[in-house]
């Protein structure tokens, strides 16, 4: 029997009264009160031109997609090492994917390895701060100044972490967040588009509202709204944003706890990594920790099945992660051939350990014990 779940998630006991609170306004469509209260929280906390809620991270990435003005032969480069929704909004739109290869310390895109990827058919460069850790964005930027090449965040994972003092969903020219029930802030389904260069804001509100210059309407700008663009329906219910509102309110108090929950896991574990017996997550000097997964690296992947076994057994649920999109059934006919044997590494050996606000010290530290006994080093 499970005693302790992968995820749980984390009600601060608020949601359901400003779900109500919306529902008595009249007003459950989107673009209500609570969804200004969650678009001026991030624009006024992290400094973002533009947020619009959107009902997923997913939607957002297929909002970035139609604003890159992608089209059929044009190429995106993304990590192999990601969720599908990452290049499946590029796919979409009929862009060819160009994978790149996790670093070896971590499972963030290998930067070095970008240029050579380049072509004249390139258009943008998809970035995932994987754990919530940040990519190397001034290589990143770099190439992008000196290809003229968009650069789009998936910052799924990534809510209040930051890369050399700047909040990540920041640096690119637009980024997008998950508020899915396994992050740090949660609204069940749900997600974030931003925008961070002005002349993307008009036309960002038109795609996310089906087409339509809506917005622009109910702010009084033009005196009817009109099918002025392509575009579809982005926005989440306001009850959507109430709950995610909520969670907002409490979320010092939701990363504080988590990261002690992170770092309770590394000084536990760190002696696997001292005798090379584990890789465990590592945070590079320019990068924060928003303590949204603690994972480890096994030798192999039946090493990582036992383990896996074990502390089932033990009634731990621990969970392997994505699987390299370079060698997923859609895409491998597709793909150029090129080996990314640290993506796949990390699909054979990377296990993510139960995280979650509820989760308890004592709980960290039956995990801690069981792992080290699967070693021999308790």
């Amino acid at each position: 029997m499970i005693r302790i779940p992968f995820n749980k998630p984390f009600f601060t006991g608020k949601e359901t009264d400003y779900i109500r609170e919306s529902v008595a306004s009249g007003k459950i469509s989107g673009d209500g009160l609570f969804t200004k209260k969650c678009h001026q929280f991030f624009e006024g906390r992290y400094g973002f031109k533009k947020a619009l809620l959107t009902t997923s991270c997913t939607d957002a990435l297929e909002m970035t997609a139609i604003l890159c003005d992608i089209k059929p032969g044009d190429e995106v480069i993304a990590p192999s090492f990601t969720f599908v929704s990452t290049v499946n909004a590029f796919v979409l739109r009929g862009a060819r994917v160009v994978f790149a290869d996790s670093e070896a310390t971590t499972p963030n895109m290998d930067v070095a390895a970008i240029e050579t990827l380049v072509t004249p058919r390139t258009k943008v460069i998809v970035p995932v701060h994987y754990a919530g850790v940040a990519c190397d964005m001034d290589g990143i930027l770099h190439l992008a100044r000196k290809h003229n090449l968009r650069v789009v965040e998936d910052a799924a994972q990534a809510v209040d972490s930051f890369y050399k003092g700047k909040p990540l969903g920041s640096l690119g020219c637009m980024a997008t967040f998950s508020f899915h029930e396994t992050k740090n802030v949660i609204a069940g389904e749900g997600g974030m588009f931003v925008a961070n260069d002005d002349a993307l804001v008009n036309r960002a509100e038109i795609v996310r509202e089906k087409g339509t210059n809506r917005s622009a309407f109910f702010r009084g700008e033009v005196d009817k709204y009109r099918w002025v663009d392509i575009g579809s329906s982005f926005l989440p219910s306001e009850i959507i944003a109430a709950f995610l509102y909520a969670q907002l309110e409490h979320l010092d108090e939701i990363q504080s706890k988590r990261r002690k929950l992170w770092d309770h896991y590394r000084q536990g574990l760190e002696i696997l990594e001292t005798k090379g017996i584990l890789q465990l997550p590592r945070l590079p000097d320019y990068a924060t920790n928003n303590g949204h997964m603690f994972y480890v690296v096994c030798r192999d992947l039946e090493q990582r099945d036992k383990l896996i076994a074990h502390l089932r057994s033990r009634g731990i649920l621990a969970v392997f992660h994505y699987q390299s999109l370079h060698k997923s059934p859609f895409y491998e006919q597709r793909h150029d051939g090129r080996e990314l044997p640290n993506s796949d590494r990390y699909t054979d050996c990377l296990l993510r350990l139960p995280l979650y606000y509820e989760l308890s010290d004592a709980d960290v530290g039956m995990i801690v014990d069981s792992v080290l006994s699967f070693f021999g080093q308790h």
